[in-house]
């Protein structure tokens, strides 16, 4: 029944694509564009970035994100350089979390949205973020939560991703791709259940944030992978409902923000 109910939400213009294709991310920006409620809720995701930066950053460096995909956030900050590991027309640069062009200590600001948990070595990731990173500088990731709602809905959303909290290692299987086969428990497991590891491994890296947030419009305007399920001019309803659930985040949360900073 679950493979049924995601199959049939599944949005057309996806449905049929290789999720590790470039034509898979050309069409989450064609959804993108055709959807303002999923438009309003990159919106705050890019708000959220920037408001996590200005509280917890210092520095003059370059701002960065990475895993760009079908994203916007140039409209919004024009400072941002946006890249991806595909070759996507409306990114600035190619490049992997893992090995960015940037010179040592010259990022202020790195941005990864729903990106982390597609790095296939996190450890190559942490280590190019203590390269990269001024002083005072540091990442914001937004990412599934964990909390009992998450779980639930995470474990079965996605047939190319997993939400596996067993796992025993941080990296990808050898035969990942950019999307297929993506843990979306990775933050947990890394940032939860192994802090004491990672804190240990790289001690420069220091977590000053892990903030869950409901994202009603996350689930019903479908993202850029599913059917909307109500029509966008209830997103003011839909808002409110955000702020009047947010005392129940640990709950409802269906994303975190987590922060590290290099100290």
């Amino acid at each position: 029944m679950r493979g049924f109910l995601r199959r049939w939400l599944l949005d057309p213009r996806v449905r049929s694509l290789d999720p590790d294709s470039t034509d898979f991310s050309v069409a989450h920006r064609r959804v993108l564009m055709t959807k303002p409620l999923v438009q309003g809720l990159f919106r705050s995701f890019y708000r959220r970035c920037r408001a996590l930066d200005d509280r917890y950053f210092s520095g003059s460096g370059i701002r960065v994100e990475i895993g760009s995909g079908a994203g916007f956030i140039t409209e919004t900050y024009a400072d941002v350089v946006t890249s991806d590991v595909k070759p996507l027309p409306y990114v600035h640069l190619v490049c992997r979390g893992e090995r960015m062009p940037f010179r040592d200590r010259s990022v202020r600001a790195v941005y990864a949205i729903n990106t982390f948990h597609h790095i296939p070595a996190p450890e190559a990731f942490f280590a190019e973020l203590d390269r990269v990173l001024q002083p005072g500088g540091g990442v914001v990731m937004i990412e599934p939560y964990y909390g009992p709602v998450a779980r639930r809905m995470f474990a079965g959303l996605h047939a190319s991703e997993t939400f596996d909290m067993t796992a025993t290692r941080w990296d990808a299987p050898a035969d990942a791709g950019p999307f297929s086969q993506a843990n979306q428990a990775l933050s947990w497991i890394v940032f939860v259940r192994d802090r004491a590891r990672f804190e240990r491994e790289f001690p420069r890296l220091e977590i000053v944030a892990d903030e869950p947030h409901t994202h009603l419009r996350y689930l019903l305007s479908g993202g850029v992978n599913f059917r909307q399920l109500l029509p966008s001019f209830a997103e003011p309803l839909i808002v409110g409902a955000e702020r009047l659930l947010s005392p129940l985040s640990r709950l409802l949360a269906l994303q975190h923000s987590i922060v590290l900073r290099r100290r």
